[in-house]
């Protein structure tokens, strides 16, 4: 296992200085590049690896030395295949997802073969697939959060593994038999304290992941609120603005109202006016026509 899992992003855009493929062509990455390919070969050596360590009862040594070949290439495979996506950027979610799939096929294959040979005790098996199955569950559990990177630990815990596994399906007797063991040994120890270091890092990160889910929710809600005051703010004042038109217009009708009984009294004064004066006037033509009666004298 590398620090980084083997990635699919591979493109034809040209290389950035210093060797590395620019944004853009990581961006236009192809599911097809070396990274995948080396990744899916291991995938590929599988059940190869499987057949020939069983062949003829998985005793012959010879038909040994060649399944110890193809899981050399397939452990070896791994660690060109994450050399690639570091040096050229292409590390997508599926190589941080399919690269420890083909860790654990290759590693459980081996396993259980030799537990069913009989060269290694059941409970070790169980052990080390119980980590590798639970830490790839558990992946997937918070990958929605984001995604668990190989640590240090990871990659020394996969390097014992490899070595003492390799050892146990070469058929070695004497000392190295004995070494062996305790490298198996040491790789148990290593799978327990990564697989514990693992839960802790999903439990904070998916405990994260919650908190900015419920951070980003409050925000919408008080979006929302915000929103919806400055709405009824902007209603409020559309109707005050509706109500002080209203109120000019009724001060306008009060003032014309008030203008037409200011004219309608002063035409009323006029015409009473002019009234006594006809008035006066006939009283002295009457008067005057009443005098010259009086002055004629009798015939």
């Amino acid at each position: 296992m590398t620090g980084v899992p083997a990635s699919a992003a591979g493109g034809t855009g040209r290389r950035a200085p210093g060797g590395k493929l620019g944004a853009a062509a990581v961006n236009q990455a192809s599911l097809w590049n070396i990274a995948n390919i080396l990744t899916m070969l291991r995938l590929v050596l599988v059940p190869a690896f499987v057949v020939l360590l069983l062949q003829d009862g998985g005793y012959d040594p010879a038909w040994r030395a060649w399944a110890w070949a193809a899981f050399a290439v397939a452990m070896i495979t791994d660690v060109f295949d994450g050399h690639l996506a570091r040096t050229y950027n292409l590390v997508t979610d599926f190589g941080k997802i399919a690269d420890p799939i083909a860790d654990k096929a290759i590693m459980a294959a081996g396993l259980i073969c030799l537990s069913a040979l009989g060269d290694l005790p059941w409970w070790v098996t169980g052990v080390i697939l119980f980590r590798e199955l639970g830490i790839t569950l558990m992946r997937f559990w918070v990958i929605r959060h984001g995604v668990i990177p190989a640590s240090r630990g990871g990659k020394m815990k996969t390097l014992a593994q490899g070595t003492a596994v390799g050892m146990y399906v070469l058929a070695l007797t004497g000392p190295l038999a004995t070494l062996r063991w305790w490298v198996m040994a040491l790789a148990v120890v290593l799978t327990v304290a990564t697989g514990l270091d693992y839960v802790r890092q999903a439990v904070v990160l998916r405990r994260r992941g919650l908190a900015a889910e419920r951070a980003a929710a409050r925000g919408a809600e008080a979006a929302g609120a915000a929103e919806a005051a400055a709405g009824a703010a902007r209603a409020g004042a559309d109707g005050a603005g509706a109500e002080a038109d209203g109120g000019v217009g009724d001060g306008a009708g009060v003032g014309l109202a008030a203008d037409g009984a200011e004219a309608g009294g002063s035409a009323g004064r006029a015409g009473s006016a002019r009234a006594g004066e006809g008035a006066a006037s006939g009283g002295v033509g009457g008067a005057g026509g009443t005098a010259e009666a009086a002055a004629e004298p009798p015939r």
